[in-house]
């Protein structure tokens, strides 16, 4: 259950905006070659590394040193090499982060992922629903990707009882829910969307798909020929190992114990110091080392994303530190830990929803501050 809080008066919630737009103000300006190497670094070393983790797959043929050495480390790569690909490029690149650069391969507007939903699905469920509307109940379609009960609030069917089964086949299979996230089969199975709708939707996803399962289950494999099983073996658990890791890093970033769920009303006449709150409110932070904030795409400090999504991801790990000092000056809670405690607070969530249960408050913070 998360903490009560203190609400703020429209003086401080203006305030308190202020302080943050001009601390967005301050790095925007900074923006620029610092930020256009990092990337292209970054993708270097991602590229590299994907390339090691095809070669050692192909090598895995060899008896023995192949089998015990080649194929595991191969694959550790590879699936590294898909993790960074998946969050410190593709997530953040599509955020505009990189679009100051007019590097076509860097185009937030046009850069396709590698994985088997679509950019355009995710721009449009995640960018702009999920970060406009973060936590809002009805609005945000994040909030247990339509299989998962993680707050009270949450309205209680007998299906939910399966829910820590459903929890470990979705995080097993993540981007395949994130694939079919922006089709909403709910409302088709409730009648209230057509076949016909569905079908013209689910015509790029399913290209997508398709080409993903020919690139990683065919090409590749095919390639490898008379060792065509060890090379799809390791780019089936490669892919497992992304979506393991971003399940979890994404998981620790919105359900934690004191975060907070809204209702539509907040949303009404929102100034731009609500909304800065209404984020900080919905979102948790991890701590880490350097290695570790780039590997989950610096989603770990998930508070300074949600503030600025299209700021460079990697100078978040410096405005935590004045984020934190602002909310300190207003009272505002700063939601942080080790990925440990913020993970088996979401295990209890999930666990605990899964059965019956009524909210120890208010349904949910339902108007915004006096």
């Amino acid at each position: 259950m998360a903490s009560a809080i203190r609400p703020l008066s429209a003086c401080d919630l203006d305030a308190f905006g202020a302080e943050l737009d001009a601390l967005r103000a301050r790095t925007v300006a900074k923006i620029g070659e610092e930020d256009a190497r990092y990337i292209r670094r970054v993708v270097k070393v991602q590229r590299y590394m994907e390339a090691a983790g095809r070669v050692l797959l192909f090598a895995s043929a060899f008896p023995v040193v192949g089998w015990l050495l080649c194929w595991p480390l191969g694959t550790l790569l590879l699936g590294v090499s898909k993790i960074l690909e998946n969050m410190e490029i593709g997530h953040n690149v599509m955020h505009g982060q990189y679009d100051f650069m007019r590097d076509p391969h860097l185009n937030g507007k046009t850069y396709e992922w590698d994985i088997v939903g679509t950019s355009d699905a995710w721009r449009k469920t995640h960018n702009f629903k999920h970060h406009t509307y973060t936590n809002v109940r009805g609005m945000d379609d994040d909030i247990g990707y339509g299989l998962l009960r993680l707050f009270p609030e949450q309205r209680w069917r007998p299906f939910f009882l399966a829910q820590p089964i459903v929890a470990i086949v979705f995080a097993l299979a993540f981007e395949w829910g994130v694939a079919i996230q922006d089709l909403e089969l709910g409302k088709y199975l409730a009648g209230r969307k057509s076949k016909e709708q569905l079908k013209r939707e689910w015509t790029p996803v399913a290209r997508k798909m398709r080409r993903q399962l020919i690139k990683d289950y065919l090409v590749f494999p095919l390639l490898a020929g008379p060792f065509f099983l060890p090379v799809l073996a390791g780019n089936f658990v490669a892919n497992i190992i992304r979506n393991l890791w971003t399940y979890t890093v994404i998981f620790c970033g919105h359900f934690t114990a004191d975060v907070h769920l809204f209702s539509k009303s907040v949303v009404e006449n929102e100034t731009r110091g609500h909304w800065y709150w209404r984020q900080i409110l919905g979102s948790s932070n991890l701590r880490g080392g350097k290695l570790f904030h780039v590997m989950t795409g610096n989603l770990s400090h998930q508070i300074e994303h949600h503030l600025y999504p299209d700021i460079p991801a990697w100078r978040y790990e410096g405005l935590a530190r004045e984020v934190r000092a602002i909310c300190a000056r207003y009272g505002v809670p700063y939601n942080t830990g080790r990925m440990s405690s913020q993970f088996a607070q979401v295990v209890w969530r999930i666990l605990r929803h899964a059965l019956p249960s009524r909210p120890a408050r208010a349904p949910a913070i339902d108007a915004l501050p006096a």
